[in-house]
């Protein structure tokens, strides 16, 4: 009888520790998708400023020596 009630003890036990590990898994994946969201943000600002930057550079006029060089 003791062996068994040992054995659900050390069940009981596992269950939690691994109710834990689950827990803090959960959470640390959560933050880790917050950045992962969050770098994706600048990401796509970065991107759109390139693009712009890149429309602008080709409406400017084209960089010519005046005419008496």
């Amino acid at each position: 009888m003791a062996d068994q009630e040992d054995r659900i003890t050390r069940l009981e036990e596992t269950v939690a520790h691994q109710s834990r590990v689950i827990e803090d898994l959960s959470d640390q994946l959560t933050e880790q998708w917050k950045v992962v969201e969050q770098t994706r943000a600048k990401l796509d600002r970065l991107t759109e400023r390139f693009l712009s930057l890149e429309e602008q550079a080709l409406e400017a006029p084209a960089i010519t020596k005046p005419p008496h060089y």
